[in-house]
């Protein structure tokens, strides 16, 4: 039990926006929708695939990101 537990909280990556998003290309407000955040300091904890990675890597200037 305790292996799969260790491996469920390593696989998810809390995401927080740091900056607004004035100013920004629509297609990069459009990431960080689908990241779920909306307004600043917003937090969500996401599952750590492939696909949040790219939208992070994407955004990587309006988000911070703690493992």
């Amino acid at each position: 039990m305790a292996k799969s537990k260790a491996t469920a909280e390593k696989t998810t990556v809390r995401v927080r926006l740091v900056k607004g998003l004035r100013g920004v290309q629509a297609r990069h407000r459009l990431s960080v929708k689908a990241l779920g955040l909306g307004k600043i300091n917003d937090v969500r904890e996401l599952k750590d695939s492939p696909q949040v990675r790219g939208l992070i890597n994407t955004v990587y200037y309006l988000v911070r990101v703690e493992e």
